[in-house]
Parts: structure tokens; C-alpha cells; sequence
């Protein structure tokens, strides 16, 4: 059967009104003269190669996530060991060491996901650096941000190239595997912890790291070879003018700023409530990260078939109604446990929606790059990171001889707080409401309806 260049490309998963003489790289910089055969590139969104991509950027996310995602226990531990660890501070100010960890890993993302997007040939490069830069450091803060952050970047920009209709589901299982990086990890550093401190604890991880991630880097591969022929056409930023967009980054932010908190503080909530056993503190931090593992799916399986609000807002309601109506009331574990289900299985199926508000930006300017619009969007919630962890320790401050547990307890206003900003996060219903009571005057601000069905 005779195949026009038109049915080549659309075989090859490239847009058939692209010149056929060469073709732009689906991250819109590389540029492959007519010598590639487009025929040989293999499929998106199914086959054995983009499977073992959505595998290898599944598992890399337990070196990238897995320590920061279990600093609770490490913040339990520096807060009861201080005369062995030579480690000082209130549980508030240790805290902010772990969202800033968060914080900045996000925070840097915009830069490194726009430039690896109009500079791809970089990639090969910047996942080796960062693990480099992540071992050689052996620390908690700034330089461990910065290297998971390059380690993390370029393998989620490969991911975005190996899927196109089943994208959010791809990445709602990238991201249930950081989810599942957090409910083994916790154990695995509380157990070293215990037994050989800090540093040794620090040491073993480092070299888990190189053992774990090496290999995948090495195999992880873009799906569109880069050429040594190229163009550099300028990023398209126009998403940056829809109200649309920035009333989905507002909710972003607000709900990134409460959402680290009670995996930061349910270890030591834990205790001071009179749950003793240091396993226990470390069991309700993997229970949140457990749950988060279906959550995450099932929220990209919602992203790839809904508008990106309606999956905001389903997250927004089932964390912040968690959090008001079971972590408030919770003074032992058959209570703290149900919450860190419901809260780990809603709250963390909110970044999976990430990929549909990218979808809905490109419906509006076809020369949107998937990778920008992650990038701004994961920028924003380590905004939130970074401005909830002294939030957190503000609210803390002065409330140490209070009780522990409930409203009007020693972690009553963090609790007020992580429900508010779950709840808030749903900024895209506030708007669809705000059009429907205040007509056409309103609604023609937006030039995007966040409600469509894709």
C-alpha cells in the first residue's frame, strides 16, 4: 500500500501540515532534514519503548523525590537528637529546611524546562550533572534542591515526547511512582536513622542514589533523534496572556502552600498526641505518600478524558474536607490514619493535572510547548512550597504549651491553614461561578472556559 508524506507523518506521530522536507521537534527546536525516515520513529502512547520510558521516568522518581519526600522523619529525628546530632532549632525553623528542599526543586523548573526545551541536545547532559552534583554535596538543602532538580527535568521532558492522548495518565503514573517513593523511603531512613545517625544515613543514600540512577539515564532516550541540522525559534510564552491560565496558576500556588505540611508535621503531631512508637510516625508519612499512589492515576485517567478545573476541583474538595473534618478531630491513629489516606489519595492527584492545563493552553495557540507550560506551573507550586514553610513556623510560634491535639491546639491554626488552601486551590470554580452569577461582563475577561470537554 502506497503511503503519502502526509500519512508518514501522521504514522509518526508529526503534524502532516509541518513541510515534508523537515520537521520541528515536537519541543520546538530541532529540525530533521528529509535523510530521517519518519516511518522508523516508534509509536506514541503505546509499544514496548514508550512503555520502558514511562518506566524509567516512574522509577527515577524515587532518587529525585524519595529523600525530600520523607524529611519529616528526618525533622523528628534532628528535633528529639539534639545533643547527638549537634543539630538546633524549633520544629518550625527545621521545617523550613525541607520546604525549601521542595521549594527550590520546583522553584528552578521554569529555567531548566524552557531551556531544555530550546536547547534539547542539552539533555544528555543535565541529568549526569545533577546526580553528580547531588552526591558530591551530600546535603538537605540548596545544592540537593538544585541537583534532583537537573536530574528530574530531563527525564520528564522525554516523557512528554513518548505520549500524546494518554499524556496525563503517563504522567499521573510518573508521578504515583514518586507517591510510592514516599511510602517505602520514610521506613528505610527512620531504621538508619535509629541505628547509625545522620551522616552514615546520609552516606547510604548517596550511593543508593548512584546505583538506582545511572543505568536509567544511560537508557532513557528523546523519541525524535536530535539533528546537527536546526533551528532555534523562539519559545511561545502567549498562555501568559490568558486569564484562564493565571487563574489555574493562583490556585497552584495557594494549594502548594499548605500541601507539604502534614507530611512535615504528622511524624511529630504523632507524638505529641502520645503515639510513642517512632514507626508509627514513619508509617502515617508513607500512608499519605501510599495513597497517593492511585490518586495520582486516577487523577491523570481524569485529565486525559476532563477539563483540567473539574480535576482541580475533585482534588481541592476530597484534601481539604480531610483535613478539616478528620486531621482536626484526630487525637489517635484510628483517626490520623484515615486522614493520611484520604489526603494522600486527593491532595496528591492535584499536580497530575498539570499536563490537561498544558492541553487546554495548546488548544488556544497550537505553538505552546508542553515543557514551558509544566515548567511555569511546577515553578508556581515551589513558590507555595517555599512561602508555606515560614508560614508554617509563624503559625507555630507561641503555641508550644497549648494542647495538641484539635482546633484549638498547638497545631490548630496549621490545620485551619492546610484545609484553606486545599479548598482555595479550586480557583477555576470560583471563576465558572463568578461568570454564571455576574454574566457577560465577567466572562468576557476570560478568553479560555476552563469547563470545555476536551
Amino acid at each position: 500500500m502506497f503511503l503519502t508524506k502526509a500519512h508518514e507523518l501522521e504514522i509518526a506521530g508529526i503534524d502532516s501540515s509541518t513541510d515534508t522536507s523537515m520537521f520541528e521537534h515536537p519541543n520546538g527546536t530541532v529540525v530533521l532534514n528529509s535523510t530521517v525516515d519518519v516511518l522508523s520513529l516508534p509509536p506514541t502512547d503505546h509499544g514496548k519503548h514508550a512503555y520502558f520510558v514511562l518506566a524509567g521516568c516512574t522509577v527515577i522518581q524515587a532518587p529525585v523525590w524519595g529523600f525530600s519526600m520523607s524529611f519529616g522523619v528526618f525533622q523528628k529525628f534532628y528535633t528529639t537528637n539534639t545533643v547527638n546530632t549537634h543539630y538546633y532549632g524549633s520544629p518550625g525553623d527545621i521545617a523550613i529546611v525541607g520546604t525549601t528542599l521542595n521549594g527550590l526543586m520546583y522553584l528552578m523548573m521554569p529555567v531548566t524546562f524552557a531551556l531544555l526545551t530550546k536547547y534539547p541536545r542539552l539533555r544528555p547532559y543535565t541529568g549526569p550533572f545533577g546526580l553528580f552534583l547531588t552526591v558530591l554535596t551530600l546535603s538537605q538543602g540548596v545544592l540537593c534542591a538544585v541537583g534532583t532538580g537537573l536530574l528530574f527535568s530531563p527525564t520528564t521532558l522525554y516523557l512528554d515526547e513518548w505520549f500524546s492522548s494518554r499524556k496525563s495518565l503517563a504522567y499521573g503514573i510518573m508521578w504515583a511512582g514518586k507517591a510510592a517513593a514516599g511510602a517505602v523511603i520514610p521506613f528505610i531512613m527512620e531504621a538508619l536513622l535509629d541505628k547509625y545517625g545522620a551522616g552514615k544515613t546520609l552516606r547510604a543514600w548517596a550511593v543508593a542514589l548512584v546505583v538506582l540512577t545511572a543505568p536509567l539515564l544511560f537508557y532513557l532516550k528523546p523519541r525524535i533523534p536530535i539533528s546537527p541540522a536546526r533551528t532555534r525559534k523562539p519559545l511561545c510564552w502567549t498562555f501568559l496572556k490568558k486569564p484562564g491560565f493565571w487563574l489555574l496558576q493562583i490556585g497552584n500556588i495557594i494549594q502548594a502552600l499548605g500541601y507539604l505540611l502534614p507530611p512535615t508535621y504528622l511524624a511529630s503531631y504523632a507524638k505529641d498526641v502520645g503515639i510513642q512508637s517512632p514507626i508509627k510516625g514513619a508509617m502515617l508519612i508513607a500512608v499519605v505518600s501510599l495513597a497517593n499512589v492511585p490518586g495520582s492515576m486516577f487523577s491523570g485517567f481524569l485529565g486525559d478524558h476532563y477539563p483540567a478545573a473539574t480535576v482541580i476541583l475533585i482534588s481541592s474538595i476530597g484534601s481539604s474536607m480531610a483535613v478539616l473534618l478528620l486531621w482536626g478531630l484526630a487525637a489517635q491513629m484510628a483517626l490520623l490514619v484515615p486522614f493520611a489516606a484520604l489526603y494522600g489519595f486527593f491532595g496528591g492527584g492535584f499536580s497530575s493535572a498539570y499536563s490537561a492545563i498544558a492541553k487546554e493552553m495548546k488548544r488556544t495557540d497550537e505553538g505552546v510547548e508542553d515543557g514551558v507550560v509544566m515548567g511555569c506551573l511546577l515553578g508556581a507550586r515551589g513558590v507555595g512550597f517555599m512561602v508555606g514553610g515560614p508560614m508554617s513556623a509563624a503559625l507555630l510560634n507561641g503555641r508550644s504549651n497549648l494542647k495538641s491535639s484539635g482546633f484549638d491546639g498547638k497545631y490548630g491554626l496549621i490545620i485551619v491553614f492546610t484545609g484553606a488552601t486545599a479548598l482555595f486551590g479550586s480557583c477555576g470554580l470560583i471563576w465558572t461561578t463568578l461568570k454564571a452569577v455576574c454574566g457577560s461582563s465577567v466572562a468576557g475577561l476570560a478568553s479560555i472556559t476552563l469547563w470545555r470537554s476536551p
